[in-house]
């Protein structure tokens, strides 16, 4: 067990790991980052990167290794290859983390984890999952790239309709497909759409009762297998890119029992400041409730719980006052 006693223990280097643990270390707190596979999670899939303010392009690696290097330099520890599987309150108020056989002590702990896409799990779709192939999973991070381009949404909720209804302002046509014979999204959304796809020449089209069972192409994606639920029939629809709207999977198995969690997996947690329902555990990024699923918005998700891990330190009692209350510029 490593008896030093850390002030931050941030868990995942992600974007919001990264920017948690750049905030945390240049206030001088002893910061340590805990990987289970190397920094970047997601975005390391990500071939181009042009929504991250200030920066006009730049691939999902590059951008980690400017973050990790701006972390290291300013002292945080990094980790890699430390799986977390077990987090425990101490009496003293610390909190222990475990990493199968390695433990860890810290004042405060950070939880960025992040999420993973939910996948079909169909051939093809991890021989061509980035951008730059044809497959993606964010409407608003990949729509650009392909401007007059035919592509294939899949889903059927709330986020496959917005970002479908992004993809058309971009594609030269795109065609949603859902497994059931009406959308499971909210009806003004799904009022939204239906009115896009009955505009004279819309380029956005429906097919329902339909799945995906294969990704096709050489080198990229050129075309979709598309079965008919109901009648059995198949066929291959051609098509540029297929973006996948399924869901997210929180990679939070190892926190169950030790802060709330919402039946899905995502960490319950107040919007405001972050704080779980235990004191001194925050939750960044992707893994919480009420996130964007945006690399910015991660980032700021940390920077929030960098700050308020002072405040935390500052007033312990701070923990339990009401949100409400508190909400003001400055309040923290």
């Amino acid at each position: 067990m490593d008896d030093t006693l850390y002030d931050i223990i941030v868990v995942g280097a992600g974007p919001a790991g990264l920017a948690a643990a750049l905030y945390t270390s240049r206030d001088r707190l002893k910061t340590l980052i805990l990987e289970k596979f190397m920094p970047g999670g997601q975005i390391n899939n990500t071939d181009r990167i042009e929504n991250y303010p200030g920066i006009e392009r730049i691939d999902g690696p590059g951008l980690i290794q400017q973050m990790q290097n701006q972390v290291a330099g300013f002292g945080a520890e990094i980790k890699t290859g430390c799986q977390v599987t077990a987090l425990k309150k101490q009496k003293d108020g610390n909190i222990t983390v475990s990493c199968d056989e390695d433990k860890y002590i810290a004042r405060a702990v950070i939880l960025a984890p992040g999420s993973d896409y939910r996948k079909l799990g169909i051939p093809g779709e991890e021989e061509f999952r980035n951008a730059g192939a044809g497959v993606s999973y964010c409407g608003t991070c990949d729509a650009p790239f392909f401007k007059d381009r035919q592509v294939v949404a899949v889903g059927g909720g709330n986020t496959a309709l917005e970002e479908t209804l992004h993809l058309a302002k971009f594609a030269e046509k795109v065609t949603i497909i859902h497994r059931r014979d009406e959308f499971r999204a909210a009806r003004v959304l799904t009022e939204e759409l239906l009115e896009k796809a009955n505009e004279p020449n819309s380029n956005l089209s429906i097919k329902y009762s339909t799945v995906a069972t294969a990704i096709q192409g050489e080198g990229k994606v050129q075309s979709v297998r598309l079965k008919d639920v109901k009648t059995g029939r198949e066929e291959s629809f051609f098509c540029d890119g297929v973006f996948i709207f399924v869901g997210m999977v929180p990679n939070t198995d190892f926190l169950e029992g030790f802060v709330e969690l919402t039946e899905r997996g995502f960490i319950k947690c107040d919007c405001a400041y972050l704080r779980t329902n235990t004191p001194g555990v925050f939750a960044a990024g992707d893994c919480r409730i009420g996130a964007a699923m945006q690399l910015a918005t991660a980032a700021g998700d940390g920077v929030v719980a960098a700050m308020m891990v002072k405040q935390y330190f500052r007033d312990p009692n701070w923990w339990s006052e009401p949100v409400s209350e508190l909400l003001q510029p400055g309040g923290w």
